[in-house]
Formats: C-alpha cells, structure tokens, sequence
C-alpha cells in the first residue's frame, strides 16, 4: 500500500473486491444499472491498483434478468414494486459480499439503485455482526412497506435490514433476518425526509446529521462525531448514494436535491473514514449514466470513482 494506514479488519495482502452490482429494480428509472460498468470502463480497477491494492473483479458483471419473474404481476407484494425481483437479487449480492468479506477483502460494490444496500449491509454484517453503517445520502430510505406512498423498494432498505415494524415477515424476504440495531447506523446528508421516516428516525433515536448539521458544525466535526459513535474499533460499512451531493456536483442521479453535500464534503467524509483503518465494505449507489446531457454524465461517472478512490487511500497531498 502506499500509505501507512493501518487495516484492522484486513487481510495482506490488501485486496479490493469489486462487485458490479448492475440493477434497477428498486426504482421506476433506467439506466441505473449501467453505472457499474461506465465507472470500471473509466478505469476504476487500474485507479484502485495505482493505490496499491490488489483488485479482484470479474468484469463481466452479472446479469439479474434470470432472477426475475416472469410477469410483473408476479413481481409486486402489496405496495412494494418489484419486491421478488429486489428480494432474489439482493440475496445474490448479500452472498458476494459475504465471501469477499470471509476472505479479508474490503467489498466494494458499484450501484445499482440502493435497494442493493439490503444485500451489501447483510453481507457484511453475516461477517462482522457488530458492524457500524456511515449512510451518506439526500434520503433516508427507512419507510417500510406500510408507509411508502411510491412502493419503490430503493426509499426502504433501512426498514428492512433493522427488521422495523411492518418490515418483517414479508414474503420472499425470508431469507434477510434482522442485522442492523438502530444504534448501529449514522446518517450523513439528509434533506429530503418523508414524514413518517422522520418519526421512525425520532421514534428508534437513530442518529442522524442532516445538512442542518452539516452547515452548523461543519462537515470534520460531524464525520468525528459520526465515527465515535460508532466506535473507534468497531468496523465500518459505508454506503454512499451519490444525491447525497448536491445536484450542482453530482447531475446523474434519480432524484435529486438540491443543498446537498460540496465536492469536498462528499470526498472527506470517504478520506475521513478510510483514515480510521476501520472500514471494511464501501456501496457507491445511484450513478444513472442515461440521465442529462453527456457532460453531466461523465461528470456523475468521475465523481463515483474519485468517492471510491477516496475510501480507498487517495489524498490531495
């Protein structure tokens, strides 16, 4: 490695597992599931080697098409879209990312819309039960089946990884037992929160910095804050939704909003934790490469590397 920070979950020699998770399921937008392979095409797997790790990646990423069914009709559970469709791919991707963790990789998964993160957080944490999520996003994606009002399964992955009321027992997500105490999650960025996700977020006193937070202690305080609270010796999993960044900086996202984290901003918080020795996963989610024009595209595509490269060593000096 080219730095001197120490890993204290890894194993040398240091190896970056890279799973392209190509999936748009948990949302109504195409394009989503291109994200993987427009960041590894811009050259994500050679910018991760210059900083010294080991890359393992098949780049032929996987297909879901055979894993969902085979009518729509089939595919819907109450007001959940999809739900059989994001429920056999995120147990897919759950299974990947608990192997690259068993072998003392850092897995690092390339969205994909964020329902993913019900595979990529219970992957890890079949690994690392006492594992503490960083959650950098615009939204908090805790609503639960009984209140989504869009029934997009990306605005619920929280719910169901913390096995909230109404989140559990839902069929064909058997297979995702309860493995996020509410005290094991850190918000970072919020600012577009539905009203009955505030009341879970006050209801369950799960953390959260929302930009509020970010504007008043700036954004060195709150990821500090955010780390001791998770502890300084437990692992960290961080899951990054690129509209957590303003629009300005990141265009190429499903729903975006504005007054959302700087370039800096977003970048420090991935230099910040990656500093800890601590983390042991990271998710880059939502880069869509079929949104706005070609330069907003390629500016989406850059950002996601330069976050990944972040949360893997890289620094200004």
């Amino acid at each position: 490695m080219s730095d001197h920070t120490h890993h204290k979950f890894l194993k040398a020699p240091y190896t970056v597992g890279v799973i392209g998770a190509s999936f748009n399921g948990g949302q109504p937008r195409n394009g989503v599931e291109q994200g993987p392979t427009r960041m590894v095409e811009f050259g994500l797997t050679e910018q991760l080697q210059s900083l010294g790790w080991k890359v393992d990646v098949d780049e032929k990423f996987p297909s879901y098409e055979h894993l969902r069914p085979s009518s729509p009709e089939l595919d819907n559970i109450g007001k959940l879209k999809n739900a059989r469709y994001v429920s056999a791919v995120t147990k897919n991707v759950s299974e990947t990312v608990t192997k690259a963790c068993k072998q003392g990789h850092m897995a690092l998964t390339l969205g994909g819309d964020h329902s993913l993160a019900m595979g990529t957080v219970s992957g890890s944490a079949a690994v690392y039960p006492d594992i503490g999520v960083i959650w950098v996003d615009a939204h908090a994606d805790i609503n639960t089946p009984e209140t989504t009002d869009s029934g997009n399964m990306h605005g619920c992955p929280v719910s169901f990884l913390m096995g909230l009321k109404g989140a559990t027992g839902i069929e064909s997500f058997e297979w995702l037992k309860p493995c996020l105490p509410t005290n094991r999650i850190v918000y970072i960025g919020l600012r577009d929160v539905d009203t009955p996700e505030k009341k879970l977020l006050k209801e369950n006193g799960i953390k959260a910095f929302s930009m509020h937070e970010v504007d008043k202690y700036g954004i060195g305080k709150v990821v500090e804050m955010a780390i001791d609270y998770l502890g300084r010796d437990k692992p960290i999993h961080l899951s990054f939704d690129v509209d957590a960044l303003d629009p300005s900086v990141a265009p190429a996202t499903g729903t975006p909003v504005r007054g959302g984290l700087t370039f800096r901003e977003g970048h420090f918080i991935c230099e910040a934790i990656y500093e800890t020795g601590q983390l042991v996963a990271v998710d880059i989610m939502e880069v869509n490469p079929l949104l706005g024009e070609q330069s907003y595209v390629m500016q989406t595509i850059q950002i996601g590397c330069s976050l990944a490269r972040s949360a893997f060593g890289e620094t200004l000096l």
